[in-house]
């Protein structure tokens, strides 16, 4: 199998946490080559090194970085997946200058207009809500929000079993009259629209139907999406510090949290993993910072290696022949501020999903609108 190229220079924690991550990964049985400024990342890792002299930082623009830095350790990575060295590439860097280099080395899929990140939102109880676009496209036109539906639904039905997809459009009230024009247009759309896997459009949906059974898969832009995303993550981490903090002052801390933990980590957003970039000519992967400098990734839905093997089990080959389409670069971006032992966790999730040679069995039309096959 061919190694998964890290990007040691990319985050806030870099080179120090991700090449802890990425030595433990190693130590799994995970190829792994790094990819950064020889001089500062050493020799006591143990692992190969290609040669990066320059780094693309979190505060540089996404696109002119990537142009300008050809020499930069996220590019570099880039293009050893591009050049059949690397299967997958990993970086905790500038989210939009990995999205950049990807689409500028590896383009997108032939039919798609625009890539799109499609975050697994969970669901206590039942299989996640796949949201769609979570951060890629702040501005979006209505025939891209028809194409991430049909994205979305593929993935909601491959990746997490779920027959027949519930798809709905993000808005401001469930009437069809509802929302600006953008949200008017796409409704008008997605009525007449075909979406893959027995997929149905039930409509809009409202933020509070994120987080439940009602809805399969949610459409929006990538403005909308990446501050529900965040308005969601903050206020659970909100809520759940204010409750711990309450049993604590009560002397209750100790008797509930065995029955707490549990469903912490099934919504707390480092086990839940991230969101897969859709779209793009090979695979990608994103994991959220908490996040990042986006929202991203597909790489621990589980929660932690129980939810990697489960999930491992029950994938059959369709899944692998799926996301070997919906995923565009071959990239993986992992958290920056998440110990070296979660981190290495990525790694091996990543690998069990980024090692397919099957083909895809589904592509979009040349029309722009997406079809089965």
């Amino acid at each position: 199998m061919l190694p998964i190229a890290v990007d040691a220079m990319g985050g806030d924690k870099a080179p120090g946490e991700i090449v802890e991550g990425a030595r433990q990964a190693a130590a799994a049985g995970i190829p792994i080559i790094l990819v950064g400024q020889p001089e500062v990342l050493g020799t006591d890792h143990g692992l190969e090194v290609i040669p990066a002299s320059e780094v693309i930082g979190m505060a540089d623009d996404a696109a002119k970085g990537v142009r300008n830095k050809k020499d930069s350790s996220l590019v570099r990575a880039a293009e050893a997946v591009r050049d059949g060295k690397a299967s997958a590439m990993v970086s905790a860097g500038n989210t939009g200058a990995t999205m950049a280099s990807a689409l500028l080395r590896m383009g997108r899929i032939k039919g798609v207009n625009r890539p799109a990140i499609a975050t697994p939102i969970p669901v206590p109880g039942g299989s996640p809500t796949v949201m769609l676009d979570a951060g890629a496209n702040a501005e979006c036109s209505p025939e891209w929000l028809v194409q991430f539906a049909q994205m979305g639904a593929v993935l909601a039905a491959q990746r997490f079993s779920i027959k027949a997809p519930k798809v709905g459009l993000l808005s401001i009230g469930e009437e069809d009259t509802k929302g600006n024009s953008l949200v008017k247009e796409t409704h008008k759309l997605l009525r007449t629209a075909t979406l893959p896997e027995g997929a149905a459009f039930i409509g809009n949906v409202e933020g509070r139907d994120i987080m439940s059974d009602g809805v399969d898969v949610v459409v929006t832009d990538g403005f909308t999406g990446n501050v529900a995303l965040k308005t969601m993550e903050g206020t659970m981490r909100a809520l759940v510090g204010a409750i711990i903090g309450l049993l604590g002052e009560a002397g209750q801390l100790d008797d509930v949290l065995p029955t707490l933990l549990p469903l912490y980590a099934d919504v707390d957003p480092e086990n839940t993993g991230g969101a897969v970039l859709l779209g793009r000519r090979g695979r990608v992967h994103h994991q959220p910072r908490v996040l990042v400098g986006g929202r991203h990734a597909e790489c621990l839905p589980g929660g932690g290696r129980h939810g990697r093997e489960r999930r491992r089990r029950q994938a059959p080959r369709r899944h692998h022949r799926l996301i070997r389409f919906v995923c565009g670069a071959e990239l993986v971006v992992i958290t920056t501020n998440s110990a070296p032992q979660t981190a290495a966790l990525v790694f091996t999730s990543a690998q069990a999903t980024l090692g397919i040679s099957s083909a895809a069995v589904w592509r979009p039309a040349r029309s722009g609108v997406a079809s089965a096959r």
